[in-house]
């Protein structure tokens, strides 16, 4: 029987354990991370390894021709490090060639959607600053599960068979992930031979013969058949970035995000926004709780779809959007009893200045927030020849209107929706987090920040706990809300809330189902840690 917390909906107990700890979308993938610290290994080396086999299992959600973000806790230094391993556009692609093909938005698949895949190159960056094991070592199980098979879950197969959908008539899509022409479906042993050999090969060679060697030359010449423009020549260009987290306190503790061209920073908006607010008092699941969460949602996404962008293209008032005083400021906007029939965003110069998300944690105190992703499920549907993956279709998120930040460039790194999360209390890591879902990502994190503060969830239960999305906002291609937009509950909330949400100008959509894909790992002063993982997907946490 499941437990429960007296709030109206089941969980589970956290998984404890002190030697090292592992939370993944994927038990299999759980296991080679678990597998990776029993030999030694650090939480780096255990969540590299825990990503490969991520790709192999669950190309729904993520792979080798994705990009990756990460937030790594170093317990020597005492210090969090961030990455972001994110690609860029092709540099043979201008936007006055997009606007001559007629392109008025870039298609969510196929070949014009394609950037640099960014994914192993940042794990040889995390590798070079934190791993122990060799390379070849931890990325032996998913060598060894692309090479002998496994079977194929029944989320995944869910998803794979949406995507084939949508994707089979693509380059390569259907010898690489449609064996006998058709989906796999739950049971199905799944082999991927040729992925196996790039793996091998990755593990023995290192990034350059990604970037530099045969299979960038494969890639090369795949794309070009397919109608592409990424090149050769982006690939031996790119290179990951380390960068600064940022954070913002929340009722004592410190929130972290990666800096944009991903989104991490609205959870530090929308959390800035609450923290006003008596959010205890309202109650978990009340209507008076999710329209002020909504209509804080709704403000910081405004800003999200004008400034947020690669910082190496624009001046982005990144300090300013997450101060205390800029939140006070848009507060002023948050009507506490209507919802907005429109919002737009900020000034912040003030007057004084289907991805996959794990996490792992070693004996010796170091703690990895990871994601990784192809964007859109299975990515761009466009797959090189005989190498056993897809290449993601991040590019799509661009915009094409004149004037924007995030307007089409070559070289250029579009916005992401992809965040990894951290939270530390006086100078120590407290919980490494993270939700996948696109557009769901930082409105999750801000509610699992207050499940846990506000509510005195533990994490598990903070991660149960049914969950409210917004849809609506304007995008930072460029789309713009035209009103309310709408909201969607999971089961759980009552009849009450939703009709009071409705009183209040709200609309909300029937039959939503779960969503979003959550893993944590917190630690307390014992550093023993406390494992929690997703019950709407495949999630397990497993420890030792």
């Amino acid at each position: 029987m499941a437990r429960t917390t007296g709030m109206g909906f089941a969980t589970r107990s956290e998984v404890l354990a002190r030697q090292g700890i592992a939370a993944t979308s994927q038990p299999l993938a759980t296991q080679a991370a678990i597998d990776v610290l029993r030999r030694g290994g650090s939480a780096t080396d255990a969540a590299i390894a825990a990503n490969a086999v991520l790709g192999v299992v669950e190309p729904t959600g993520c792979g080798i021709g994705g990009d990756l973000f990460a937030v790594v806790w170093d317990e020597l230094s005492q210090r969090l490090d961030g990455l972001n391993a994110s690609g860029r556009s092709p540099l043979s692609l201008s936007l006055a060639h997009l606007r001559a093909l007629g392109v008025n938005r870039i298609p969510s698949a196929g070949p014009l959607s394609v950037s640099v895949p960014g994914c192993v190159d940042g794990w040889f960056e995390l590798h070079a600053k934190y791993g122990k094991l060799p390379m070849d070592e931890v990325l032996a199980s998913a060598v060894t599960y692309a090479h002998e098979g496994f079977p194929v879950t029944e989320v995944i197969a869910d998803a794979w068979a949406k995507d084939a959908a949508e994707l089979s008539s693509f380059q390569g899509f259907g010898d690489t992930f449609l064996p006998n022409g058709r989906p796999p479906e739950k049971g199905t042993v799944f082999r991927n031979e040729p992925l196996s050999r790039t793996l091998e090969t990755i593990g023995r060679q290192g990034r350059d013969a990604f970037y530099r060697g045969e299979i960038a030359e494969v890639i090369d010449r795949s794309l070009r058949r397919a109608g592409g423009f990424l090149s050769l020549e982006d690939l031996e260009a790119h290179r990951s970035e380390w960068v600064t987290p940022l954070s913002t306190r929340y009722r004592g503790l410190d929130i972290w995000e990666l800096p944009p061209n991903g989104q991490g920073i609205a959870a530090l908006q929308i959390l800035n926004l609450m923290e006003a607010f008596d959010i205890t008092a309202m109650g978990f699941g009340s209507a008076d709780y999710l329209h002020h969460l909504i209509e804080a949602k709704r403000l910081a996404f405004e800003d999200r779809a004008h400034f947020y962008t690669d910082p190496d293209f624009a001046d982005i008032p990144v300090e300013a959007l997450v101060s205390k005083e800029y939140a006070n400021i848009r507060r002023e906007q948050l009507d506490p009893a209507a919802a907005a029939p429109l919002l737009t965003h900020g000034d912040p110069v003030l007057s004084t200045g289907d991805t996959v998300y794990l996490t792992t944690a070693d004996a010796d105190g170091n703690m990895v927030s990871l994601i990784q992703s192809n964007f859109r499920g299975m990515g761009s549907g466009v797959c090189p020849d005989g190498l056993g993956f897809g290449l993601q279709d991040r590019g799509e998120l661009f915009a094409l209107e004149e004037g924007h930040r995030n307007i089409y460039a070559p070289g250029k790194r579009p916005f992401h929706t992809i965040i990894p999360a951290f939270a530390t209390r006086d100078g120590r890591p407290f919980m490494s987090f993270g939700v996948m879902g696109g557009d769901v990502q930082p409105q999750m994190h801000a509610q699992i920040v207050m499940n846990i503060v506000d509510f005195g969830m533990n994490v598990q239960e903070a991660g149960d706990a049914p969950r409210v999305f917004h849809t609506g906002s304007s995008e930072p291609t460029g789309e713009r809300g035209i009103d309310a937009g709408s909201v969607h509950l999971e089961d759980g909330f009552s009849e009450v809330t939703r009709r009071e949400l409705t009183r209040r100008g709200h609309h909300l959509t029937d039959g939503t189902g779960g969503f979003g894909g959550y893993q944590a790992i917190r630690v307390d002063e014992h550093r023993t840690y406390y494992g929690a993982s997703e019950s709407r997907k495949d999630g397990h946490a497993a420890g030792f």
